[in-house]
């Protein structure tokens, strides 16, 4: 790796690659979101199976990052960005010519293997090819793209879903990391840690069990119920296998993460940041795309293009964030973008079965703006606090709290969303025999399907009171997320310092960031 004072040649053109790498990933579950219907027709999947499908990808994803991040600095960056790649590739193309349930189920799991080497990579490459005055605009870029992904996966799945069967969502992965490939051996260098620590073995152990029994126990709790005994005894699981990660790494000679730096609140601030931004980036997607399709009735393509406002307003974001931040600091950029975030709900949370998509463009857009205004700096001050040798892991455990925060985001907003809507319907399934009302209540899909055997008037009364029951849950749902913007917005403010080697308002000192 050059040093700072000669930094890479070629380094845009290796932030294309790394952008390219970040975006097939990103669109892995969002672009298939769209499909999940077509599957469950298809390859005649239960609700079950339909879950694992999507889930059982970010389980494997989130649950191996840590480690994945460990790996790419010990035994060379752009390796596993290429191993990464590779396997992904594999688990889209078993996935296309799956012909059961259980063979996509494990194909998305490959696929999650893939994925959790490559995203830590893209941004540890990154933080290591740029100099320290560049690196927040890379930043910013990288961050716009992660976001985008998640914005246009639903367009894109939703036009192939017009155009071919459902296993194009899968297929189109290919020719993306081919050329991703293609791109990494002629322009992504080679980096890792100088010093070549031994694998740690058992902190790589802990943290893959600690991090899939609480990925696995938010995936769950919607449908087993957040006070089962199972439920709770995966979250005190998980809990207790990282408390014990924590305390390993503090007394092994070669940790994976130096637990010392969440003492720097610009790291630990930054992340509590991220966290929020993903719960609501990824919880207010889980129910709009619902509202949209099922309440307004645009297909699946007529959604996936009327949400990307919040696409549009990540990329504005990403290109004000930096000189925002340079000039007011961290602090005060990451808590507006959240407190825009907020504002965006309450707009949500206004909205009626028979808005008009002028507000709702509004809101997304705003939305994506907040969302962009917050990522970028938080971003750049995690990757700011630690030495560039020890990229990989800084860059997973920002990863880490993105999914955690987003599989939360749709679990606990996912959760409130259908308890209002099922505690709303049961007056106006009264007279409905017992499987129609069950599934009515169930979701507001199945009320429509109700709704549609009933025919006359008394199907249009039902699907007049379920969508007004989920337009109410919605809005319930949306105050509840704002609330939890404003209180990461709070968490900034108060928490996380205006510039690298500062203080913060409470008062704590902060060890330098590293350049």
């Amino acid at each position: 790796m050059a040093p700072e004072t000669q930094p890479y040649a070629r380094r845009w053109q290796a932030l294309g690659v790394l952008a390219l790498s970040l975006l097939v990933i990103t669109m892995g579950n969002t672009i298939l979101n769209v499909a999940l219907p077509t599957i469950r027709e298809s390859l005649d999947a239960t609700s079950s199976q339909l879950q694992w499908i999507s889930d059982g990808y970010l389980l494997v994803f989130a649950g191996l990052l840590l480690a994945a991040g460990s790996l790419g600095d010990r035994f060379g960056r752009r390796r596993a960005l290429v191993a990464g790649l590779t396997v992904f590739g594999a688990g889209s193309l078993f996935a296309t010519f799956a012909d059961s349930a259980t063979t996509l189920i494990a194909a998305r799991a490959v696929m999650g293997l893939g994925a959790a080497f490559v995203m830590p990579t893209t941004l540890s490459i990154l933080t290591n090819i740029f100099p320290a005055g560049e690196r927040p605009k890379a930043i910013a870029a990288w961050a716009a793209v992660s976001g985008i992904g998640v914005a246009i996966g639903p367009t894109s799945g939703g036009w192939l879903l017009e155009h071919f069967d459902y296993s194009s969502v899968f297929l189109i992965n290919l020719p993306i990391v081919a050329a991703a490939l293609a791109g990494a051996a002629l322009l992504v260098p080679e980096s890792r840690d100088p010093d070549s620590p031994r694998i740690d073995y058992a902190g790589a152990g802990l943290s893959i069990a600690g991090l899939s029994a609480i990925v696995w126990g938010l995936i769950e709790a919607p449908e087993r119920g957040w006070g089962s005994p199972t439920i709770l005894g995966a979250f005190a699981a998980g809990a207790a296998i990282l408390a014990a990660f924590m305390a390993w790494e503090q007394r092994t000679d070669h940790p994976m993460l130096d637990v010392s730096v969440f003492r720097n609140l610009r790291f630990s601030a930054a992340s509590l940041s991220i966290g929020f931004v993903f719960f609501a980036l990824m919880g207010v997607m889980y129910f709009m795309t619902q509202y949209m399709q099922t309440v307004l009735g645009f297909t699946a393509l007529e959604t996936g293009i009327r949400v990307l406002p919040i696409a549009g307003g990540m990329v504005l974001a990403s290109k004000v964030s930096v000189a925002l931040s340079q000039r007011l600091g961290t602090k005060l950029v990451v808590a507006g973008g959240l407190g825009t975030v907020a504002a965006a709900l309450w707009l949500v949370a206004g909205f009626e079965a028979d808005s008009a998509y002028a507000p709702i463009g509004t809101a997304l857009g705003m939305m994506g703006l907040g969302i962009g205004l917050a990522m970028s700096p938080a971003t750049e001050a995690i990757m700011g606090s630690l030495p560039r040798a020890k990229a990989g892991i800084g860059s997973a455990m920002n990863d880490v709290v993105r999914e955690v925060g987003g599989t939360l985001g749709i679990a606990v907003l996912g959760s409130l969303l259908t308890s209002g809507y099922g505690s709303t319907m049961d007056g106006a399934v009264a007279g409905l025999p017992a499987s129609g009302a069950e599934a009515a209540s169930d979701s507001i899909g199945a009320a429509h399907e109700v709704a549609g055997q009933l025919g006359g008037s008394a199907g249009d009364t039902l699907l007049g009171a379920a969508n007004q029951a989920f337009v109410d849950a919605m809005a319930t749902t949306a105050t509840i997320g704002a609330v939890f913007a404003v209180v990461g917005a709070l968490i900034a403010l108060v928490f996380l310092p205006a510039r690298a080697g500062g203080t913060s308002m409470a008062g704590a000192e902060l060890a330098p960031a590293a350049a």
